[in-house]
């Protein structure tokens, strides 16, 4: 290890920075965010820092440098394109053993600035010692998705409840085991929705009444398969579960990105065979959360479009288990996206219409005339096995048999397929294909061959994950 990890309180302490630049400007800012009393050594000053100055945020202490400047300074920042003022500045500071930065150069420096993601007072610093600080700067982008923005805000919380919590848990271990709690449950949950006064009752709830506070629920949305299309938020979610009940559409690639020692059960259905009851999935759910634990239901694409998500939490509010919802992208407009067509487009459709080709026997019929206008799009959800019905009243109540159509089957994934025709052809082009599967029906699907982008070929085989044009 080349370099110790500290973190430095330069709050009210003055830090010396030589040059006035577009370098010296990001410095600065980065160190008046810290709480620096910045001075400034430089023969000019850009705009920005000239700016600084004149609202009396630093000091313009000098217009050149002079090794007298640094007797009294925390820490120095050498900015400028001047080598030899650079290394003049180093050996002075080292002279006196003040820690000092020469910017872009490396053997000039006792100290380096790292890559900050910053969730006051959570600081993460990633550094490679000066050896890749691009690779340093993407590293900190993928651990920025991980860390939720209100994770500044809890952490003030705790430490507001920390001499409380001390006074009823006792040891450190009673301690830990109370924050671990905290930081993954209920508590961490609300400080997420934004529900702060809630959040503090969870906290002393469980101080006064150890293992009283009850789990929750978090219905999520995994999108229609590219694990690239789960939101931020649902990342997140997935990586604080205790346990995750999951369906079939979600896909592997999803459930890989689960916190590993989360417990995982499958509750999928598919068409004919039900795995498991909705009832039954309802109990669990809701008798995991009475365990104090965070339970996510995780479903493919959004859990309100035809994800039966609105019943689950409907049979948790009745039992009075608390619960939020992450949304998830849609397999309509997931699928859609890669396979180039879009819902809506000003010379072709108007609106566009989620339906679904799976319906209880007893609800209302569509309302075929409705549906089969022109100039609009229909986006039907787990219609192949109703295909000829779709297509048959479609052209009976007034769409054009010539109209385009497509069947995505597993849409966003490695191996999805795209095959088009004609309205007429929709039953043969549904028959076989993979599931899950989406039918677009509009005069938008003849984009495809323009915009189709994600793993697009023209081939003849209608299942070797090539797009088939059967018009």
């Amino acid at each position: 290890m080349d370099h110790l990890p500290v973190f430095a309180a330069v709050k009210g302490r003055p830090v010396l920075v030589i040059g006035g630049g577009e370098i010296a400007a990001r410095k600065i800012a980065f160190l008046l965010r810290a709480g620096a009393k910045v001075q400034v050594v430089a023969k000019a000053l850009n705009a920005e820092v000239q700016q600084l100055a004149d609202e009396q945020k630093l000091t313009w202490f000098a217009t050149a440098f002079d090794e007298s400047q640094l007797d009294s300074v925390f820490l120095v920042i050498a900015a400028t394109n001047d080598r030899a003022l650079n290394r003049q500045v180093f050996e002075a500071a080292n002279a006196r053993h003040r820690l000092v930065n020469v910017v872009d150069d490396q053997p000039l420096c006792s100290f380096i600035f790292p890559s900050i993601v910053d969730r006051s007072p959570i600081l993460v610093a990633i550094s490679s010692g000066g050896n890749a600080p691009v690779l340093a700067r993407l590293l900190r982008e993928k651990i920025e998705a991980l860390l939720p923005g209100n994770l500044g805000r809890m952490a003030q919380v705790a430490g507001e409840w920390r001499e409380r919590i001390k006074a009823f848990r006792t040891t450190t271990d009673a301690r830990r085991r109370f924050w671990e709690a905290a930081f993954r449950g209920r508590f961490a949950s609300l400080m997420a929705a934004g529900n702060e006064q809630a959040a503090q009752e969870v906290l002393a709830q469980e101080m006064a009444e150890p293992g009283s506070t009850q789990g929750e629920i978090i219905l999520v949305g995994a999108g229609p398969g590219d694990a690239g299309l789960l939101t931020l938020r649902g990342l997140q979610v997935i990586q604080q579960a205790d346990v995750v009940f999951y369906d079939h559409l979600v896909s592997d690639e999803v459930l890989e990105l689960v916190r590993r020692d989360a417990d995982k059960i499958c509750v999928g259905k598919r068409a004919g065979r039900h795995a498991v009851a909705q009832h039954d999935t309802n109990q669990m759910l809701i008798a995991e959360a009475r365990a104090g634990k965070t339970v996510v239901r995780l479903k493919g694409g959004d859990p309100f479009i035809f994800g039966r998500g609105g019943e689950e939490l409907q049979a948790a509010a009745a039992a009075g288990v608390p619960f939020q919802v992450v949304p998830g992208v849609t397999a309509a407009s997931g699928a859609t996206a890669y396979a180039g067509i879009p819902l809506t487009h000003r010379e072709f459709a108007q609106s566009v219409t989620f339906v679904t080709g799976h319906y209880k026997a007893d609800s209302v019929p569509f309302d075929w005339s409705h549906l089969a206008q022109s100039r609009q799009t229909l986006a039907i959800y787990m219609g192949t096995m109703k295909a000829a019905e779709i297509s048959e009243q479609l052209i009976q109540h007034g769409r054009d048999k010539a109209t385009p159509v497509a069947v995505i089957s597993r849409g966003t994934r490695r191996d999805q397929q795209v095959n088009t025709g004609t309205l007429e052809q929709l039953e043969n082009l549904a028959k076989n294909a993979p599931m899950p599967a989406l039918l677009v029906v509009g005069e938008v699907v003849q984009l495809h061959d323009a915009l189709a982008w994600f793993q697009h070929s023209s081939g003849t085989d209608a299942f070797d994950g090539a797009v088939v044009n059967l018009a």
